[in-house]
């Protein structure tokens, strides 16, 4: 398995900023494809926000999206680092078709869907300025390892978890591999409007943001 996206090589890419940049920064969830019956199962837009900030972009930089998913956070990494890379990485069969229709649909022609598992599948990658690790197959320690050996000196890492033990050992993880952390929770909630007109919240599960940087 390996690279499945038919995007444009670098050379082919236009570099003229109104073509790069087709639409505005920040999809709705219903905006991207997603399996039945595991609809929702994608990075929210509230998560996706923080998460895409803590990232760091440039506009030349290299991303890991690692358990790409729908691809929620590599077409919003793409439109930042317009004139960079990001591999968006999946290793559920069942889930690239949906990835690649989302990169096709809302991709700015500088992404690379990498269909296998983590880290196996990060060998051949260029070295990343940022990685974001949204899913981890259970190998999530050997994922950072990966990605604490390859990333570039002033690059971030950034893993989005839903259990708070998990969290912890992420930073634990981090913090031994010379790195350092910020935790953030994001918990919110989204108005929904009643049969009588008025409008109450639902409230999200709340999502551990872990950022790193290696501690100079």
């Amino acid at each position: 398995m390996g690279e499945v996206s038919s995007q444009p090589a670098d050379s082919d890419r236009k570099t003229d900023a109104a073509i790069i940049l087709p639409r505005a920064l920040g999809l709705p969830d219903s905006a991207f494809e997603q399996r039945t019956p595991l609809r929702g199962q994608i990075t929210k837009r509230e998560v996706r926000a923080v998460s895409l900030y803590a990232l760091g972009l440039r506009p030349s930089s290299v991303v890991w999206d690692v358990g790409s998913g729908t691809g929620s956070v590599a077409v919003e990494a793409a439109l930042i680092a317009h004139r960079g890379t990001v591999y968006a990485i999946e290793r559920d069969e069942a889930s690239i078709n949906l990835l690649k229709a989302n990169v096709d649909k809302w991709g700015s022609g500088n992404i690379r869907v990498m269909a296998g598992e983590a880290p196996g599948i990060l060998d051949n990658l260029e070295d990343p300025d940022s990685v974001f690790i949204g899913g981890s197959g259970g190998r999530l320690a050997d994922i950072l390892d990966v990605a604490a050996r390859r990333v570039k000196l002033d690059g971030r890492i950034v893993v989005n978890l839903a259990v708070l033990e998990r969290t912890l050992d992420t930073i634990k993880k981090m913090k031994e591999l010379g790195f350092a952390t910020e935790l953030s929770m994001v918990s919110s909630s989204r108005g929904r409007e009643m049969p009588d007109g008025a409008t109450r919240l639902e409230a999200l599960n709340p999502v551990f943001v872990v950022s790193a940087q290696r501690d100079s």
